[in-house]
């Protein structure tokens, strides 16, 4: 094969399976809203199982149910039979992925699911098979060709087997009102999860790490307590230890542009007043946005009674794994 039939090659699979896919849409009908009904009404489990090619499909479906709301498990047909059948409970619901609806693995199975009194969902390419005979609701994973010029690799079936889980998985989502923060919650090592989980409070200098001076400070001392912090600023306070301003690195650097003399200056002197500032309970994900928004690097957080409780540096919220909304 030349560099050119490749590529060609490479496009025909991808119409291929784009069609396999297009196709599906005129096949979702009762039978998948019945399944989306049985899902989201058992108290149980999805238990997933599938054969080979099949099988490695049904493991995705599961990371995406479990990950959208629904608890699933993914069985393989062969280790059911040797004890772990043991995880399927009357109260669940067996989803089978099988192409030809004929895998002996996945059919001796059946009588033992209508032992147990589990309904059965199937995922096929042949609604007129033993497995599609025997299961309550047949969802049509059927394709007019593989891409494999032999017709026998699974490729398209396999990709509308995928789709066919993948609907599923979101119609379920929509049917539980599954929100964005539920999705977080499963993901907190994730971006989204940082986003939605991490506040402010959990990032913030705190206590006395807090660099503080009050307003008639010198300038002299209030260098002193930013150089002894490492955020390059300092809160600037008054005597009832209310937020009056803040100084940073640039304040101080503009002041030296002046060649003011600064010998006998004051905090307030130097300071920016009404900085931006945060609440404790914020998602971390606004302070930096709000940073970003202001071209500041320092966000000092306040309590009701506008008091410093804490001050936050852009390179902790990126250190933490942040970045601005659009940049996600």
């Amino acid at each position: 094969m030349g560099f050119m039939d490749a590529i060609e090659k490479g496009k025909e699979v991808v119409r291929i399976e784009a069609l396999a896919v297009q196709a599906l849409e005129n096949k979702i009908g009762k039978e998948f809203a019945g399944a989306v009904d049985l899902i989201a009404d058992i108290s149980g489990r999805v238990v997933i199982t599938g054969m080979g090619k099949s099988g490695l499909i049904a493991r995705k479906i599961v990371a995406t149910m479990n990950s959208t709301g629904t608890a699933s498990i993914y069985m393989h047909p062969s280790d059911a039979v040797h004890g772990d059948l043991g995880m399927v409970r009357p109260e669940d619901v067996v989803i089978c992925i099988s192409k030809s609806g004929d895998t002996e693995e996945v059919v001796q199975l059946l009588p033992i699911f209508k032992r147990i009194g589990v309904p059965i969902i199937s995922v096929l390419g042949n609604r007129d098979s033993k497995l599609g005979r025997e299961s309550d609701f047949v969802l049509d994973a059927g394709v007019e060709q593989e891409a494999c010029p032999y017709d026998l690799a699974p490729t398209a079936s396999t990709t509308a087997a995928l789709v066919i889980g993948d609907a599923l998985a979101i119609a379920l989502l929509e049917r539980k009102n599954f929100s964005e923060q539920e999705f977080a919650m499963f993901h907190p090592g994730g971006n989204l999860g940082k986003r939605l989980l991490l506040k402010v409070e959990e990032l913030m200098v705190k206590g006395k790490d807090i660099p503080t001076v009050v307003n008639t400070a010198s300038l002299h001392e209030a260098i002193l307590v930013m150089t002894s912090g490492r955020l390059g600023a300092a809160c600037v306070v008054s005597s009832s230890g209310e937020l009056a301003g803040i100084i940073t690195d640039g304040d101080l650097r503009r002041l030296l542009q002046k060649n003011l003399d600064f010998s006998r200056m004051k905090a307030d002197d130097v300071m920016t007043k009404n900085p931006k500032v945060v609440k404790n309970n914020v998602l971390a994900v606004a302070a930096i946005e709000l940073m970003e928004n202001f071209n500041i690097t320092q966000l000092i957080v306040v309590d009701e009674f506008r008091k410093p409780v804490g001050m936050l540096h852009l390179h902790d919220l990126v250190k933490a794994g942040l970045s601005p909304k659009n940049d996600v």
